[in-house]
């Protein structure tokens, strides 16, 4: 978007053309912009008027590092941080800072959410330095980049010492610098070495069966979630304790579930207003969010709600489903299907000062003027007294009974409270939109929107909202028209019209798990030759095959300390645990005995690791499952195979992959099951099918937990 004052001066210069060297104007205060105003992302854009002499990422600044023989400062944050912004106004926008900086110091801003490779890295040498890193995480290099200092958010005056002792040794010992560098480096080149495992690995239910019972010593069955504060939704965890708990009849595990699943919902981690999950809770009680909205948790979150609802049939979790996907759709959507990356913790408050949370947060003075002779029933049902209480007189919306246990308790009609609940929220709704919104990062990440993209799949398979489809093959379309290149490498981020960026391991994962399940939602075919074609390029690009692990840059990328590999899931899976899981589905479909050896492989080597800590690889735990249980082929052929999917799945069945066709096809699990006269499902193993069936209750009792 082009600023008021660029706006005037391209109508002052249009005898001589206006470019993008115009966005090199002066802003409103008259201050000139570093380099970063040539780049898309929000994140280095709010950095662009800065007096530091900020650069992005790239080889002309870590080649002019070289050239001057300066220390290099890393500073790696995202648009919805809010610590990013407190040492920004702070330390960057402070000129003493700013002229010790671009004296001493070649200045890289990074955002990690567009370069993850590089945050990898350096966040894994601040862990190594420190036991701990996090965001802000600011870090001095050597001129190439091998880092002899790190840490996270620092005070003015803290940060003035560092600048000062760092660029003092450089001075006078550099030896000792390069000597510690070379150590550090070393450490994080090994962090994450993964050695092969030449045993064969017997994957069996009696082992699973402990690792789960260790993963459970972690769980909170009270609050839900993990048994530590703050609280991360972490979608993996419930999403296994979900798939463990049915196919083994685990019951302890699925309350624990549905319990952190309505807790999540009742707390101030939702947005009980307008729907949306923030990203974390500071408290163990779900109560007090940090108030990013970020897209990838709201896409798994919903594909976890979905796949809960289909199971319990729970009511409330198709409301947050909807709820949910309405704010995305509303908030996080672009004109040309993709989606937004977040929404920050701050806005702007009546002082014109930013401020966290006072977007979602409310007064008492605020709600009675507001709800009137409501105000009591709504006092009681939002809990504002004590229990909602935040801060400086302000209340976050928190339930602690459900609408059954509120409606019975006040004798009130389940139908009529419903009604009312829904004219409070846009009462609410509607004051809300009065106040200065918080800041949006309107950059789309390809393996965030397809995280999404598999979002509304799986709603539309849960509720069967033909809008929510729609939707998906926007996004899908959108991913492949902009993302996707004619060599067959993705890019990684979009904004503006502009695609950027070498794609990395996760967005080839997401981006081929979502396509195969497009495929398994639509039957159109091209979309899982497409997961295939990505498949293969991902094998040729990013595997270590000494390992059979796939490295998370591509064999494109020179300008790191490290090549990356990652393999603990985290709130979102690793890209390699994915990639396993897409590797066993074509293996699968395509009777390629390369992927599914490969796959299994993958397995096997962090195996041991698995038993260790099972809670840093639950989507590996997934894959697990799916050798040590009956995993099924479900291939469905006939005029209305497409209607008979839509019923298969509508249900809970994460043991199984699907194929259909309503006509010849040539897919191996395809091939000679199509009759022009009948619909008819056959349930396989392997590729060895039982007896068609044509009804879908019938095929369903074939298959085994």
């Amino acid at each position: 978007m082009i600023n008021r004052t660029v706006l005037i001066l391209c109508v002052s210069l249009l005898l001589f053309g206006c470019n993008q060297e115009t966005n090199l104007a002066v802003n409103e205060k008259g201050v000139k912009p570093n380099d970063l105003i040539k780049e898309t992302s929000p994140y280095l854009l709010q950095h662009a008027y800065n007096p530091v002499n900020w650069k992005a990422w790239n080889d002309e600044a870590l080649a002019l590092a070289i050239a001057e023989k300066k220390l290099v400062v890393i500073s790696i944050g995202y648009s919805a941080c809010h610590w990013c912004h407190v040492m920004e106004e702070e330390s960057f926008e402070n000129d003493t800072v700013a002229k010790l900086m671009n004296e001493k110091f070649i200045n890289i801003k990074v955002d990690r959410e567009e370069r993850p490779d590089v945050d990898q890295v350096y966040v894994n040498a601040v862990t190594l330095m420190t036991g701990s890193a996090g965001w802000p995480l600011n870090v001095i290099a050597l001129p190439d980049g091998r880092p002899v200092f790190g840490g996270t958010y620092f005070t003015k005056d803290q940060w003035l010492k560092v600048l000062k002792q760092t660029s003092s040794l450089f001075e006078s010992d550099p030896q000792k610098m390069i000597s510690y560098a070379e150590k550090l480096t070393e450490g994080v080149i090994k962090t994450d070495l993964i050695e092969v495992n030449k045993e064969k690995t017997p994957f069996e239910a009696s082992e699973l069966k402990d690792i789960i019972t260790n993963f459970k010593t972690n769980l909170d069955f009270k609050l839900g979630g993990q048994k530590k504060a703050p609280k991360f939704p972490m979608p993996s965890h419930l999403s296994l304790s979900l798939r463990y708990a049915h196919q083994f009849n685990d019951t302890e595990l699925l309350e624990y579930v549905t319990n952190t699943l309505n807790k999540m919902a009742y707390g101030g981690l939702y947005d009980q207003i307008a729907g949306g999950f923030s990203r974390y809770s500071v408290d163990d009680k779900w109560h007090v969010p940090h108030f990013e909205k970020m897209l990838y948790d709201n896409a798994q979150l919903v594909s976890l709600y979905a796949e809960a609802y289909k199971l319990t049939e729970n009511e409330d979790y198709k409301g947050i489903i909807i709820e949910t996907l309405d704010f995305i759709n509303a908030e996080m959507t672009s004109s040309e299907g993709a989606f937004y990356s977040s929404l920050d913790a701050d806005s702007k408050n009546e002082n014109d000062e930013l401020e966290e949370g006072i977007y979602y947060t409310w007064t008492k003075e605020e709600l009675k003027k507001i709800l009137k002779e409501d105000y009591d029933l709504f006092k009681a049902y939002y809990n504002i007294n004590n229990i909602g209480q935040w801060e400086k007189g302000q209340y976050i919306l928190y339930k602690t009974k459900s609408d059954t246990e509120f409606t019975k308790q006040n004798n009130i009609d389940p139908n009529s409270f419903q009604s009312k609940l829904k004219q409070w929220k846009n009462m609410l709704s509607v004051e809300r939109n009065k106040r200065n919104r918080p800041r949006l990062d309107d950059k789309a990440l390809t393996s965030w929107n397809a995280l999404m993209l598999k979002a509304y799949l799986d709603a539309y398979r849960a509720l069967g909202n033909k809008a929510y489809l729609m939707q998906a093959l926007n996004n899908a379309n959108f991913i492949k028209e902009k993302q996707l290149q004619p060599n067959g490498q993705l890019l990684h981020s979009y904004k503006d019209g502009t695609s950027a960026i070498d794609g990395f391991a996760e967005d080839y994962a997401h981006v081929i798990n979502a396509f195969i399940e497009l495929y398994q939602t639509t039957l159109d075919k091209a979309w899982l030759n497409l997961a295939k074609d990505l498949m293969d390029y991902t094998v040729d690009h990013f595997l270590n095959n000494e390992n059979s692990m796939f490295y998370f840059t591509s064999d494109k990328v020179n300008n790191l300390i490290a090549r990356k590999t990652e393999v603990y899931d985290n709130v979102i899976p690793a890209s390699n645990s994915v990639l396993a899981e897409n590797l066993f589905k074509l293996g699968h479909y395509y009777y390629d005995k390369s992927y599914t050896e490969r796959a299994e492989q993958m397995l096997s080597n962090i195996n041991g690791d698995i038993v260790k800590s099972p809670t840093a690889f639950t989507n590996w735990l997934e894959l697990y499952i799916s050798f040590a249980n009956p995993f099924y082929e479900v291939a469905i052929s006939g005029p209305n195979a497409l209607e008979k999917i839509n019923e298969v799945n509508s249900k809970f069945i994460p043991n199984i992959i699907i194929a259909g066709a309503t006509q010849e096809d040539d897919l191996p699990l395809l091939i000679n099951k199509f009759t022009e006269d009948n619909t008819l499902i056959y349930v396989c193993v392997n590729g060895t099918c039982k007896l068609p069936v044509a009804e879908v209750e019938v095929a369903l009792k074939q298959i085994e937990k």
